[in-house]
C-alpha cells in the first residue's frame, strides 16, 4: 500500500491530491487539442473535465494491483496548477508500475515534467518497493520520450503500428527502469 504524505515537495513544485477547486485550471489544458493529441482521450469539455477530475480525486492512494495514484502538480511559487501525473500499480506479484504525465503547454521545456516524474519514481521504488517502472508513449511524442530519457529510463521497445490510435495506425515506444538502475535525487 502507498499513502503518500502530502504535499510532496520538490525544489519548484508541490504534488498533491486533486480537489474540485482544480476544475478551472485542469480544464485550461485538458480542453486543448494539442494536449490531447497523444493521450487516450480527446480534448475535453468542461463537463468531461469535471467527470475526469471527480475520478482523479479518488486516486490519492495505491492499495492494490491496477490502482492509480493521480496527483496535481502546482508551482510552489504561485500555486498554479500546471500538470497532472500518475503512478499506476500494474502488478503486485511482479512489482511493476507505470508512470504518466500531462502538462500545460505554457510550462513545457522547463523540466517540470522531469522534476515531478522523479518523485513518481521515488514513490515507486523507495516507498512501494517496485522492481520495474515503465512509461509508454506514441513514437511521435518526442517530448515525452525526452522526459523519460532524462529520467534515466531506457528505451526497451518500439512497437510498429501496434494499435489504431485516434483513427490511424500508431507506433508505441516503451521506456523502463529497474529499481537497481534508479538513482535517488539529492
Amino acid at each position: 500500500m502507498l499513502n503518500p504524505s502530502y504535499p510532496i515537495k520538490t525544489p519548484r513544485l508541490l504534488l498533491r491530491p486533486f480537489t474540485m477547486d482544480d476544475l478551472d485550471e485542469l480544464y485550461s489544458f485538458h480542453s486543448r487539442p494539442d494536449v490531447a493529441r497523444y493521450v487516450y482521450w480527446d480534448a475535453r469539455t468542461r463537463d468531461e473535465t469535471r467527470s475526469a477530475l471527480e475520478k482523479k480525486i479518488g486516486y490519492a492512494v495505491l492499495s492494490d494491483d491496477n490502482d492509480t495514484l493521480n496527483m496535481a502538480v502546482e508551482l510552489r511559487e504561485t500555486g498554479t496548477l500546471i500538470g497532472d501525473v500518475s503512478l499506476f500499480w500494474r502488478s503486485r506479484e511482479h512489482r511493476q508500475g507505470e508512470i504518466g504525465f500531462v502538462f500545460h503547454p505554457a510550462y513545457h521545456g522547463r523540466g517540470f515534467a522531469t522534476e515531478a516524474s522523479q518523485e513518481l519514481l521515488r514513490l515507486a521504488f523507495a516507498d512501494l518497493d517496485l522492481h520495474r517502472v515503465y512509461g509508454r508513449c506514441d513514437n511521435r511524442n518526442t517530448a515525452s520520450s525526452r522526459v523519460m530519457e532524462r529520467l534515466g529510463m531506457r528505451r526497451e521497445a518500439h512497437l510498429v503500428e501496434n494499435e489504431v490510435f485516434k483513427g490511424e495506425w500508431s507506433d508505441e515506444v516503451i521506456y523502463a527502469m529497474l529499481r537497481r538502475e534508479w538513482t535517488p535525487q539529492a
